[in-house]
């Protein structure tokens, strides 16, 4: 070979200037023939040459394409993609199969276990450098698009349309998935996976779609419907912007403006978000007779006898102070 095979523990990757593929292969002259042309195109190239070593290079080099044999000894290459769409780091890479079976059954199979295109053996280099440079645009833009939203300190997942797979996300966003909905990917929350269905096709008749809200207390973490990526025949992937918003501040701000207890100035929050005094009492951890008796105390201090009163008058210093409130 005209350059050394990169191991899968080098850390070193150019990717700043180059994209990297991995090739899968048990056939010596076939990894030859590809990493001579790929090497040659500017490409950084890790090979494998079994279906365990493959999982092993993926999930270490995270490649930006990975060209696949079909057919190997021990784990084929269709077991091999499965495992690799399985799991949150590597669902996202793009595979192409490389295969001398042209039966529909086994070209679907590929297609079917993640594989985004394939090749028909024996391998021409030219062909495979044009697949790849097409599933590598919609890669590329994808992760230009996820580095400047992360640079701006928004949390970002991305979920496949067809089967609800939460693909990617970034580490803000799987904390404050576990946090706010106790799930994990490649699970996208229920709540999530309904409004994301009414999103897609309220996009589709050219809505604007909603966003989501979910409140756990004074916080709540907000989705918004950013683009859509990948083939939209199929659906297509989603990129989804979360952002937390602690409404802290605004419980404190009401405390001062009107002189209440830090449970009252609390209840008083409640109350502007239209919760019952039962709601309010679970929110709390307290009876709603207790709430009852620190929202007459906050009637007197705010000088009014009803919750509309109350809840207005709140609101009204609220946008003074915090006009991003959602009440």
């Amino acid at each position: 070979m005209q350059a050394p095979l990169r191991s899968d523990s080098d850390d070193t990757l150019d990717r700043a200037n180059s994209d990297v593929v991995l090739i899968v292969d048990d056939v010596p002259d076939n990894l030859s023939v590809l990493h001579d042309a790929l090497d040659e195109s500017g490409y950084t190239v890790l090979i494998a040459t079994s279906g365990e070593a493959a999982l092993q290079r993926a999930t270490q080099g995270l490649p930006d394409v990975i060209l696949l044999d079909a057919m190997m000894p021990g784990m084929d290459g269709f077991e091999v993609a499965r495992r690799l769409k399985a799991a949150p780091h590597t669902t996202h890479i793009p595979i192409i199969f490389m295969t001398g079976l042209t039966e529909t059954e086994y070209l679907v199979a590929a297609l079917e276990s993640g594989g985004v295109d394939y090749v028909t053996k024996p391998i021409k280099p030219k062909e495979v450098l044009a697949r790849m440079g097409v599933h590598l645009a919609g890669a590329r833009e994808r992760r230009q698009t996820r580095n400047a939203l992360d640079a701006f300190g928004y949390a970002t997942i991305t979920v496949r349309a067809v089967d609800g797979c939460l693909m990617w996300q970034t580490p803000l966003a799987r904390e404050l998935l576990e946090r706010y909905c106790g799930t994990q990917a490649p699970h996208t929350p229920p709540e999530l996976l309904v409004w994301l269905q009414a999103c897609v096709q309220t996009v589709a008749r050219g809505g604007e779609p909603a966003k989501l809200s979910l409140e756990r207390g004074p916080k709540r973490l907000t989705f918004r419907l950013h683009q859509q990526i990948g083939d939209s025949d199929a659906g297509g992937d989603w990129l989804i912007v979360m952002r937390e918003v602690s409404d802290t501040a605004v419980i404190e701000a009401m405390s001062l403006s009107f002189k209440l207890t830090a449970k009252e100035a609390e209840v008083l929050y409640w109350v502007v978000k239209g919760k019952t005094n039962k709601d309010i009492g679970d929110i709390l951890g307290s009876s709603p007779m207790t709430v009852k008796k620190h929202l007459e105390r906050v009637f007197v201090k705010l000088g009014v006898e009803t919750r509309t009163a109350a809840a207005g008058m709140a609101m009204s210093r609220i946008r003074q102070l915090h006009p991003q409130f959602e009440g």
